[in-house]
């Protein structure tokens, strides 16, 4: 039954990015978002805050109202699959949508005044992206009680057609202004759909939409190959944007058959999915490439409710991981809506064959990605396009991860409205990049020099006038090797930097290279830095990944005055041997010695 004393807001949502203390960069705590009301003295802030402002009550208002429509859409499912009872969930999911009718019909007749000039104008939110993401929510909640045949989902009609017409009317804005391949186009598109087809299950017809919202020039099929390269990556190339595309793709995808999607497509879509279990650790770490969040709850719930759709669609089984690791983040918050969706046959036949492996060296061309694993690490080198609004200014920056381990993670992005801290996480300096001057490198592509079984080597040579990066990884036996070179017409202050999401301890040796000690929960990395001309291997404190910006951590700046700057550092799990006792750079060559003898010699990919 409904949550006692509890209620949905009467008030119009605003955006949910202001919902930042905007003394520490934080995202405020929810509270009850479930209570309709505010919280009383205003929304708290870990770090002790408290903040109320029209920007954060409208910010909160959007989590309430998006809380609830998941949660009708919970209650529906739950009598669906048999679990409410006297069919009591899909009453109280009734009763919850008549009185959202009302709200809408009161609140949302036009576009909402308080929305930013940049935005594309909501209804009942400032943003249009918003409304259709509850609109999801809701149509597929009278979706199910429809199929069901719970009854009162009649009085729902003229919501259900309001929001399709609404959904409409932005794609429209979006399609007019050449926006086609825009991720606000897929949750539009899902919202049309699933209102539209709600409707029609409603009034027991046939679902007339599909050549407006599914097959025609502007539906989903059209909208999916605009804006998914031929690599798999969603074109803005952020793992965010990426899942938050193929989610409502999926979603709309409801009642189709994955054999009856048209085959270029639901090869985009296996791509799609093939990018997540590509990038994912073993133990389900997803990289926070470009913007996102680096760690949250509600987006754990989102990942949940993608491995459950993607698996019925075309299963692959790393996102077992996925999932595993996303129910851990989520906690008390997780309501189970994912098993509710695996229960109810979301697509009308079987799914596509299982997606294969991913290999130890995969390489997405079009995006600029390429992860490497070795022994227990996994890196991930950023080199592609700047990924538009949602990009960061990061060219050949190197993430490190063990199974569940982030010793050197992409930090991600705090929520939009702190302008600040924003600007610091799409920053050269907070990523595992490289600096010349001290200044930010320009928003640029590199590409991609050479790739084999065990290595990839990809320059840029946009990111400061005269300059040229390259940087080389490679998987040994037992280590993974990382060799950046930085070439300069003349004499630059060139920075190779590490960027610990852990603890980190430094240690200079009078002799040989730099040591560092990587403290993962449970998993320790070594690792050994060497370079061609000497260098200052200066530490200094510096913001933690975005989900918490005044979690101090150790920054490391290797840095020279040169004309060619080449910096070695190689990486081994502390369960990982031989043991590594020796690195060195010999000319054009990286000298790896271990502990029962051996020798491993690398190239520098210049």
């Amino acid at each position: 039954m409904a949550p006692v004393n509890r209620m949905i807001p009467r008030e119009r949502g605003g955006w949910w990015h202001a919902f930042v203390c905007p003394a520490h960069g934080l995202e405020l705590d929810h509270g009850d978002v479930l209570s309709g009301v505010f919280p009383e003295g205003g929304a708290l802030c870990a770090r002790g805050c408290r903040v109320d402002t029209p920007e954060v009550r409208g910010a909160w208002t959007v989590l309430s109202h998006q809380a609830w429509a998941r949660r009708i859409r919970v209650l529906a499912l739950r009598d669906e699959n048999g679990e409410g009872g006297e069919g009591g969930e899909g009453t109280e999911a009734v009763r919850l949508l008549l009185e959202y009718a009302d709200v809408y019909r009161e609140l949302a007749a036009e576009g909402h005044e308080g929305a930013q000039s940049w935005m594309l104008r909501g209804r009942l939110f400032h943003q249009a992206l918003t409304d259709a993401i509850w609109a999801v929510n809701v149509g597929h909640a009278v979706w199910t009680l429809a199929l069901r045949g719970t009854p009162g989902t009649d009085a729902l009609l003229p919501l259900l057609d309001e929001l399709e017409r609404a959904a409409l009317d932005a794609r429209h804005v979006l399609v007019d202004r050449g926006d086609l391949a825009s991720n606000y186009t897929t949750w539009l598109t899902a919202a049309g759909i699933a209102t539209g087809r709600a409707a029609a299950l409603v009034r027991g017809t046939e679902w007339d939409g599909a050549k407006q919202w599914l097959d025609g020039p502007h539906g989903l099929y059209a909208q999916l190959r605009a804006c998914v390269g031929g690599d798999g990556w969603e074109w803005e190339g952020s793992t965010y944007y990426h899942g938050f595309v193929l989610r409502a793709a999926l979603l709309a995808l409801r009642g189709v058959a994955p054999a009856a999607v048209p085959s270029d497509v639901a090869q985009r879509l296996a791509g799609m999915v093939d990018v997540l279990a590509a990038i994912a650790t073993d133990g389900g770490v997803l990289p926070a490439l470009n913007d996102g969040p680096y760690l949250r709850a509600p987006l754990a719930l989102e990942w949940l409710e993608l491995c459950a759709l993607a698996q019925e669609f075309t299963p692959s089984p790393r996102l077992g991981a996925v999932a595993r690791r996303a129910r851990a983040e989520a906690g008390a918050a997780d309501d189970g809506l994912d098993r509710l969706v695996a229960g109810t046959g979301w697509f009308a036949g079987p799914a596509l064959p299982e997606r294969p492996a991913p290999a130890p060296v995969t390489v997405f061309d079009e995006a600029g990605y390429a992860v490497v694993r070795a022994a227990g690490v996994q890196a991930v080198l950023a080199f592609g396009p700047h990924g538009g609004s949602h990009g960061h200014r990061d060219k050949l920056a190197l993430s490190l991860y063990g199974a569940g381990a982030c010793w050197q993670p992409d930090p991600g992005e705090v929520p939009y409205a702190h302008a600040e801290f924003r600007d610091h996480y799409a920053s050269t300096a907070a990523h595992p990049a490289f600096r010349v001057e001290g200044a930010e490198q320009a928003e640029c592509a590199g590409r991609l020099l050479a790739r084999d079984a065990t290595s990839v080597t990809a320059e840029v040579t946009d990111a400061y006038p005269g300059v040229r990066a390259v940087r080389r990884v490679e998987a040994g036996a037992c280590h993974l090797v990382d060799v950046l070179t930085v070439v300069a017409g003349d004499e630059r202050q060139v920075t190779g930097q590490l960027r610990p999401g852990v603890a980190l301890d430094v240690q200079v040796q009078p002799t040989g290279p730099v040591r560092t000690t990587w403290y993962g929960d449970d998993e320790v990395l070594h690792g050994w830095h060497a370079a061609s001309v000497p260098v200052r291997p200066v530490t200094r404190p510096g913001p933690g990944p975005a989900d918490d910006p005044q979690l101090t951590r150790t920054w490391v700046d290797f840095t020279a005055s040169t004309d060619r700057f080449v910096l070695v550092s190689v990486y081994q799990c502390a369960a990982e041997g031989p043991a590594v006792t020796g690195v060195r750079l010999a000319g054009y060559e990286v000298v790896v010695d271990l502990a029962d003898g051996s020798r491993a010699v690398h190239g520098t990919g210049v």
